[in-house]
């Protein structure tokens, strides 16, 4: 079962994924971020790097992403890349993980390729204000990623934002449930966790396993 959780920057797609995991056995859950797959630009010197534009389809390695959910559903293991977002690279050592009968992939980008879309078995996008998703952006960029203010609201304006209203907004069009207000909405969430749930020991049932 392929749950795929998308939305604009700082909307609360990690935060609605851990709260359907909270809600289920995590050690029956894989949970993907999409933003481990961006290309690995270490050949590149770093000011170049910078001035990637990073919400563009084209920077993330989704052929490596699809590969893997697909190695997954075989019942194959996969080596996770690692990425430093300081230094827009990846770095040499891999996150090893098994296969698992749940598959959470989580990231801005994932409704707006047709290869991920067809993988998935529930798709859910989490719609958020811009000016809140603008500020739990700035937040952890400053908190995280090691940015300055001025870097955050650049990077905004001049990619952030027109990327969103390309990819990202029109790709809510492909989704099975939309929850406003991400992580704050626990109804939408408690609802999705109960289908997911009835959907696992269902499947466990049909396999003969336990539920």
């Amino acid at each position: 079962m392929i749950i795929g959780i998308s939305g604009g920057t700082g909307s609360g797609k990690t935060t609605v994924a851990n709260r359907i995991l909270a809600t289920v056995n995590a050690e029956d859950v894989i949970f993907l971020q999409q933003d481990s797959y961006y290309r690995n630009l270490n050949d590149m010197p770093l000011d170049y790097r910078q001035e990637v534009n990073f919400d563009h389809p084209d920077a993330l390695d989704n052929d490596l992403l699809v590969k893997h959910i697909r190695r997954l559903k075989a019942g194959a293991s996969v080596e996770l890349p690692i990425y430093d977002f300081k230094t827009h690279s990846r770095l040499a050592e891999t996150k090893h993980v098994e296969p698992k009968p749940i598959i959470i992939v989580e990231g801005i980008l994932i409704f707006a390729d047709p290869r991920l879309l067809e993988e998935m078995d529930i798709k859910i996008f989490v719609d958020t204000p811009d000016d809140i998703r603008f500020i739990r952006r700035l937040r952890r960029d400053l908190a995280e990623r090691g940015r300055t203010v001025e870097s955050v609201i650049e990077q905004y304006l001049e990619t952030v934002r027109p990327m969103h209203m390309q990819f990202v907004e029109p790709s809510k069009r492909y989704a099975d449930v939309i929850i406003p207000e991400g992580g704050l909405n626990v109804v939408g969430i408690d609802l999705i966790s109960v289908k997911i749930r009835d959907r696992l020991a269902r499947d466990l049932t049909a396999t003969g396993g336990v539920a």
